[in-house]
């Protein structure tokens, strides 16, 4: 057996590559021996406006712009971290799940760099750079209840260790960042939608229309977002009928848009307390359930979570705002926790469009427009 690529008792310092999906990245995070996470640069090129006229994000376009952006966004994270290559101790990079043009050209670069520069390279699950943040934020222990929910993901996943994932449950159809996405674009909202949707549902009366709350009539954690959209634009059509087809009043999107939400939050926290009987199950010490990805974002959810967690005795803990969306500092960070239990990489890392954390469980159904769900 291969010894693990890092010691923990000397300061590890990575720079982390993400391009799973529209949003470049690269960070260099640092671990100090006494496991304390220190995030010397953190940067991300966004592509919104490039997918802004197809309602969401072109896979080609996307690609070409990572291969456009990846030396550039590197080598400012490296110098806001006042750092050569020279002075890391390796590179992690994403590769997979995600979108695979994306998810080659990070791949390709990390490994162009690490051949260079003699570096270590270690290939990071995107799924287990956001299972693994609340480590780098909060120093969370192992094991702690985690649920993922974000544009292309929703999971719920007992985190064991750097390497040990164990899936309780995951939507079987669409994410819950991709309905929220779905949503906006059907009431001519702009993208990325869920900011919109939330921000629009402010000053909407959340009960005005009976939207279903799917899979809370079946056992289990899995959770279905698809047919929740189905019925909001049924409901947004007859509304339009009411004008004789002039369109939708603003009280109408205003309403819709706090139903949907209400629907989704409503499904998680039950969901969510389901997965919290089951992690209680298993007696942990310091019992957690942490929230992560880009829905994590959601005022309304992260109330909904932090009273389900407060009802159960659990601590809540949510990254900041800038670390639930996609960024390289998560990716970095996980790139430290595997070097320390396992070997780095060779150049045969291969980019993966799947790429389930939990290996014994059969892949969660689906293939969403932010990316092949794992």
């Amino acid at each position: 057996m291969q010894p693990p690529a890092f010691s923990a008792d000397r300061p590890i310092t990575l720079l982390g590559i993400e391009s799973s999906c529209d949003d470049t990245g690269a960070a260099v995070v640092r671990r100090h021996p006494d496991g304390r996470a220190e995030i010397l640069s953190n940067r991300v090129a966004g592509q919104a406006e490039l997918h802004a006229a197809f309602g969401g994000v072109v896979p080609e376009i996307a690609a070409r712009a990572h291969a456009e952006k990846l030396d550039i966004i590197v080598e400012a994270a490296l110098d806001e971290a006042g750092l050569t290559l020279d002075a890391l101790d390796g590179i992690a990079v994403t590769a997979g799940p995600g979108l695979i043009g994306g998810v080659l050209s990070g791949v390709m670069c990390a490994k162009g760099l690490a051949t260079g520069a003699g570096l270590p390279l270690i290939g990071v699950n995107h799924l287990a750079g956001h299972a693994l943040t609340p480590r780098l934020t909060d120093g969370l222990a192992f094991p702690y209840l985690m649920l993922l929910v974000s544009g292309g993901h929703c999971q719920f996943l007992l985190v064991e260790g750097a390497d040990s994932f164990r899936r309780l449950g995951g939507t079987i159809d669409d994410a819950p960042g991709e309905a929220f996405d779905k949503t906006a674009r059907l009431l001519a909202l702009p993208q990325p939608g869920g900011p919109h949707v939330e921000r629009t549902a402010a000053d909407g009366d959340p009960a005005r229309f009976a939207f279903p709350r799917p899979l809370l009539d079946r056992p289990g954690c899995d959770m279905s977002f698809s047919g929740l959209k189905t019925a909001l634009l049924r409901a947004r059509d007859a509304c339009i009928a009411e004008t004789g087809g002039a369109g939708l009043r603003s009280r109408d999107r205003d309403d819709l848009c706090a139903g949907f939400q209400a629907a989704v939050a409503d499904v998680l926290e039950e969901k969510s307390r389901r997965a919290i009987a089951i992690y209680l199950d298993s007696a942990p010490a310091d019992p957690a359930l942490a929230v992560a990805g880009g829905v994590a974002a959601n005022r309304l959810i992260r109330t909904r979570l932090q009273a389900l967690c407060d009802e159960t005795g659990l601590r809540f803990t949510a990254p900041p705002l800038r670390l639930c969306t996609d960024n390289a500092a998560m990716i970095a960070w996980a790139g430290i926790e595997r070097g320390l239990v396992g070997p780095a990489d060779d150049m045969a890392l291969a980019a993966r469009p799947r790429w389930p954390l939990d290996t014994s469980q059969a892949g969660m159904l689906g293939s969403g427009k932010k990316g092949a769900k794992a």
